[in-house]
């Protein structure tokens, strides 16, 4: 195998294919970056058995084969060459030549058979959107993505899309996240993809409008292409928790205010507030202004911002980071906030509409009965 291909363009494909490479694997294989060049092509893949990533780069070849060479090895010698090309000759005994300039190196490969094939998924049902509103949607809702295992479905966020509405579910047992968008699609797909998969897709994905992502999903796989990437990835099975009916329908209060002054005034709130000293933050929502307040060892701090409250008032307990996390991912400057009393969860929507929804768990207030 020999080829000769741009350095930057090289460095870049294979930084993003080894995004899903685990520096330790049981299959040293894993370990490393499946590089193939036949019919005029680079490709090059990553893989971990649950997610692969896969690209096509242009190149001069030379000679046609394939390797694979160690993943963390291999972009740490490219991103050293100072040369505008880089050519890659792989001879005897798996010896793999990497020159640059005047750098040369000199590395082992391994066998390209003794590297996993990647799961093909063909004839299933897909959704085409923008890659920027995929991205938004990620973004927006992976905070809310489970980190532990008690329940492994819950490590992923749900695509539900139904009637033309696609919507992206994201639950870990103390906060909801929810995204809609209209999509193009009529078919009915209910499915969950894992949260690590889809914060590598983020990266991937482009801001730009006019650019798009195509996902085609079988009974237990999905793929994403963006641009010159192929992402394939496992789906996780497991009951997903019925969101639907765990959205509170009714509130007592409600209150529009600014997501911006909100976040601040609750980061001022809670300087106090460490790993080592964890406290809730105090919010009393009354009739002309918002009351924000934490008290721990190191002393109190308190905050006030103007509202104009409808309903009854309310006094609730929040973790400080979740409701953080939530007021952050809101798509708009101004956010709705509705409650049901100090023990149900908050409610964060858009001024009007159901683009985005964040549910939120109080914390029980140490004076509270």
């Amino acid at each position: 195998m020999k080829f000769i291909c741009e350095k930057n363009l090289l460095v870049e494909a294979v930084a993003n294919v080894s995004r899903v490479i685990t520096a330790k694997s049981s299959i040293p294989s894993l370990e490393g970056v499946q590089i193939k060049v036949y019919d005029g092509s680079l490709k090059l893949t990553g893989y971990d058995m649950e997610a692969g990533i896969t690209t096509v780069i242009p190149a001069d070849i030379e000679q046609e084969g394939e390797i694979v060479l160690s993943a963390r090895l291999f972009l740490d010698i490219l991103r050293k060459m100072t040369g505008e090309t880089v050519s890659v000759h792989t001879g005897e005994k798996f010896l793999t030549e990497i020159v640059s300039g005047y750098a040369h190196f000199t590395i082992i490969g391994t066998p390209s058979e003794e590297f996993p094939e990647l799961p093909e998924v063909s004839g299933g049902d897909g959704i085409i959107l923008s890659q920027s509103t995929l991205k938004s949607m990620i973004e927006h809702t992976l905070f809310a993505v489970a980190t532990n295992d008690s329940k492994p479905v819950h490590t992923g966020s749900l695509f539900h899309v139904e009637d033309g509405v696609f919507t992206l579910v994201s639950v870990d047992g103390y906060r909801l996240a929810m995204r809609k968008e209209m999509v193009s699609s009529r078919d009915k797909l209910h499915f969950v993809v894992p949260g690590k998969t889809l914060g590598e897709i983020a990266k991937l994905l482009s801001e730009e409008d006019n650019k798009y992502a195509e996902l085609t999903v079988s009974n237990r796989h999905i793929v994403f292409n963006i641009g010159n990437y192929s992402v394939v990835s496992r789906l996780l099975e497991g009951e997903f928790l019925d969101y639907k009916n765990s959205i509170p329908q009714d509130s007592k209060s409600s209150v529009n205010i600014s997501a911006r002054l909100f976040i601040e005034s609750v980061e001022r709130a809670s300087l106090l507030i460490s790993d080592r000293l964890r406290s809730p933050v105090r919010i009393q929502f009354e009739a002309d202004k918002i009351k924000i307040s934490c008290s721990t060892s190191l002393g109190k701090s308190y905050d006030e911002l103007g509202c104009i409250l409808t309903g009854e008032k309310v006094e609730i307990g929040f973790n400080n980071k979740y409701l953080m996390e939530a007021l952050k991912a809101a798509d708009s400057d101004e956010v709705k906030v509705e409650l049901n009393g100090p023990l149900s969860p908050i409610k964060i929507l858009p001024p009007s509409g159901d683009g985005y929804l964040f549910l939120v768990l109080p914390v029980r207030l140490k004076n509270e009965t």
